[in-house]
């Protein structure tokens, strides 16, 4: 009789950014419970301490927080670098970490670009890249990336009846994190370098923090979406697990949306 397919990251260190709350918690949270050492990289949350050491606790793993602004590349190598000798090897990241401004496009601010842009795109860039970083000259095996994204990336939420929920920059931002995806997976999948890049695209997500969110659930869409088109964080990182794990060895370049269906319609 075949054994039936299970995920431990025992032995294993995974660092997830924006790791803290929402569905980096829910990643975090799942990893720890697979069995993997957890760095939580956050940049200013006063909780993150507290979530790492609960994670700890509750599933008798090694979870701790690194405070790292990722949209500064030495901090950001240089923290990779420490988690790696403090809790390493590290053979898997997510790339969670993410931001929105909700505002009329006329609105918008250079301000408001640097900030989006600066954490979902280049944030996540530094963080892939500091994770290739650490492995140059490594023999590691099944050395994988999974980075968040978005089914915002495709279509435009709706705030009421054919009234956009104002964020363009999140969205566009999004887009191009998927295709930035795309482009790492296509350079690391060189045999001398053989890491594996994915996305995972989130949907509608029912929580009340606002911060490090693919998408945060408007009233209208609670009104109107039904109920089972909505995920708890938890229900998002079964695919990132998948994909950081030996199962999906030969997936590279992909994007997956977790979203109930909502890119049905």
């Amino acid at each position: 009789m075949s054994s039936p397919l299970t995920i431990d990251f025992s032995g294993k260190c995974i660092i997830v950014t924006g790791g803290n709350r929402g569905i980096g918690l829910g990643y975090s949270r799942a990893l720890a419970k697979a069995g993997a050492r957890v760095a939580i990289i956050y940049k200013s949350n006063k909780d993150a301490s507290k979530v790492a050491e609960d994670l700890r606790n509750e599933f008798k793993v090694d979870v701790r927080a690194y405070k790292c602004d990722v949209i500064d590349p030495k901090q950001t190598t240089e923290t990779f670098a420490l988690i790696d000798k403090q809790m390493g090897p590290v053979t898997g990241l997510i790339a969670n970490a993410g931001v929105s401004v909700v505002k009329p496009s006329v609105d918008l601010t250079i301000e408001d670009f640097n900030h989006v842009f600066g954490v979902n795109v280049l944030g996540v860039f530094n963080s892939a890249v500091a994770a290739a970083k650490l492995w140059q000259g490594k023999n590691l095996k099944n050395l994988s990336i999974v980075i968040t994204s978005s089914i915002s990336s495709q279509i435009i939420n709706q705030a009421a009846t054919n009234k956009p929920l104002t964020q363009v920059f999140y969205n566009s931002s999004k887009a191009a994190v998927s295709n930035l995806t795309k482009g790492l997976a296509a350079e690391w999948a060189a045999d001398n370098i053989n890491i594996r890049v994915n996305a995972v695209s989130p949907g509608y997500v029912d929580t009340d923090q606002t911060h490090d969110l693919p998408d945060k659930v408007t009233d209208y869409e609670r009104e109107h979406i039904p109920l089972r088109k909505f995920a708890h964080p938890d229900q998002i990182a079964g695919q990132a697990l998948y994909l950081l794990s030996g199962h999906a060895d030969y997936m590279t370049g992909g994007e997956y949306p977790v979203d109930g269906g909502q890119l049905v319609w």
